[in-house]
């Protein structure tokens, strides 16, 4: 593969003047970056956090994006006011949009527009400031604060304290680079650990300054200041020493009144530490290997394989859904697998010679060695597979993650970061075993371990579409949660005439993410790590 110049932008988004949507309270802002991948078909890259009741959102979370200087990379910018907890953002109010060329903005580094709810219809008075900075630095600070003796804000409770930290940029301005969690009712809380990267938080400049805001949430957007501290990272570093890190919280405003005015409250440093932040390549590259599984779904649901109607049936080019979605995916992943052996399953059929049911049967009818040559291999065991099973039922997804996540349990013994597992599912999504299902799935999530499933077909996909944590973490039956999202649920139809790319593109885009998160978690860097970069 060609070398390619590959930039980390980090796009941080504010906006004003937001059209209203909400009846009796101000919207509730998100922003959603998308790139066009061809035809008019776009797939979303990142979005920020939301922001309740704020006509003039700062959002705190970057937009994170690979600049590539050889292609033209084409952005849409959408805010939405949500109010619901699905991640579907199509029963959302659109509040504006704005489309530009990544380039774009990279040159100018800082642009402001008007929203626009369609071309040439202005979305009110709302503008959208984007400010693109390259991320140079690979480390990221880790910080845990807590606070004691906080003013009370709230006429019939304490206060409701969150803080934010900004950074002062080159021109003298205010930046904002993180925003904690709100702690209701207490005037001495403990806010989460968080981690941001260096590069985000201060430049990887340890001595630039950092201003630190602490507010009283209120829910209808008008926040109370209760004080100001200024500090940098050097100062907060002490705390690794042992020294005692804390600053008087002081409100300006009451300080100019009062004479003795001391603070509203102390802010204590507990946890300061900047750590290296790998990336899917620093892995990849260090040398992880990312080993392939295709689970292929021969229930009855998918009709007839003779019949032009089914799901399976081979047309007179050879192709159907299930060999698009493989073709796609695994032409992509198995770049990353090195001996390109593909254990290849299928679920849900009667199998020979005793056409018994089975829900893990090896394409290749080989139960000692279910391994395929590269996607080719995996494509004609399925050719060879079809015409001798009978599809049945039920649909149990579980067998199948159970088998793979037996193999990833026994790599996650290693302490090193050198395996990781990718379980493809191609299926028309009639699922029967949802509860044991979603317990494979949160045992799964503590493994190194992703699962993509491909649907394919009309059906109607929502139970899919749980089992895809974004739109909250996903229990097990007995309501233990998912250690990290690892689903990632896409339905082939939404891809029925964009180019083969587009589809991989999707499906793959939260594998580099899932990989990076489970060795953060486990704290194992790279098996050969890069020279680290200041």
């Amino acid at each position: 593969m060609a070398t390619q110049c590959v930039t980390k932008i980090e796009l941080a988004v504010s906006c004003k003047n937001l059209l209203d949507k909400d009846v009796g309270s101000k919207s509730d802002p998100l922003c959603v970056l998308l790139q066009s991948v061809g035809d008019d078909k776009w797939t979303e890259v990142d979005r920020t956090e939301k922001i309740k009741n704020c006509q003039d959102p700062e959002f705190s979370k970057r937009l994170c994006i690979d600049y590539h200087f050889e292609k033209v990379q084409k952005l849409k910018f959408g805010i939405y006011d949500i109010d619901n907890k699905s991640v579907d953002l199509k029963d959302d109010d659109f509040l504006g949009g704005f489309e530009c060329n990544l380039g774009q903005i990279v040159s100018s580094r800082r642009v402001t527009n008007p929203l626009q709810l369609k071309p040439g219809k202005p979305a009110g008075k709302g503008l959208v400031t984007i400010v693109a900075e390259e991320v140079k630095d690979n480390r990221a600070i880790v910080l845990e604060v807590e606070a004691k003796n906080l003013d009370k804000k709230d006429l019939f409770g304490k206060s409701d304290p969150y803080l934010e930290f900004f950074k002062q940029a080159d021109d003298g301005s205010w930046q904002l680079v993180h925003r904690t969690e709100v702690i209701k009712n207490n005037l001495n809380p403990s806010w989460k650990k968080f981690y941001v990267s260096l590069h985000t938080f201060c430049n990887g400049d340890l001595n630039k300054p950092i201003k630190v805001h602490c507010s009283d949430y209120d829910n209808d957007g008008s926040h109370d200041l209760i004080g100001i501290f200024q500090t940098n990272v050097t100062e907060l570093q002490k705390v690794e020493s042992g020294s005692v890190v804390e600053f008087d919280c002081v409100h300006p405003e009451k300080q100019k009144k009062k004479k003795s005015y001391k603070n509203s409250g102390v802010v204590r440093i507990k946890y300061c530490k900047i750590e290296a932040q790998y990336t899917f390549l620093d892995y990849i590259m260090g040398g992880c290997q990312v080993n392939f599984t295709v689970g292929i779904d021969f229930t009855g649901s998918n009709g007839d394989p003779r019949s032009p109607e089914s799901l399976h049936y081979l047309s007179p080019n050879g192709v159907n859904q299930y060999l698009s979605a493989l073709w796609s995916v695994g032409l992509v992943v198995q770049d990353y697998d090195v001996d390109k052996l593909f254990p290849a399953f299928g679920f849900g059929a009667q199998v020979p010679p005793d056409f018994k049911v089975s829900h893990e049967f090896a394409l290749n009818f080989n139960t000692t060695s279910p391994y395929c040559q590269g996607v080719e291999g995996v494509v004609q065991a399925y050719r060879f597979a079809l015409p001798q099973v009978r599809l049945y039922g039920p649909t149990n997804f579980s067998p199948i993650i159970n088998h793979v996540s037996r193999i990833a349990s026994t790599a996650a013994q290693q302490p090193t970061a050198s395996q990781y597992f990718v379980l493809l599912i191609i299926t028309d999504g009639e699922i029967t075993d949802m509860d044991q299902t979603k317990q494979a799935i949160v045992n799964s999530s503590k493994l190194p371990m992703s699962i993509i499933i491909v649907g394919v077909g009309e059906a109607d996909f929502k139970a899919m579409e749980v089992l895809d944590g974004d739109n909250g973490v996903l229990r097990s039956p007995s309501g233990e949660a998912a250690s990290r999202d690892i689903v990632q649920f896409v339905p082939y139809k939404n891809f029925a005439n964009a180019p083969k790319e587009a589809l991989a593109q999707t499906v793959l885009a939260e594998v580099p993410t899932q990989l990076v998160s489970y060795f953060k978690m486990r704290n194992l860097g790279p098996v050969n790590p890069p020279t680290p970069s200041k």
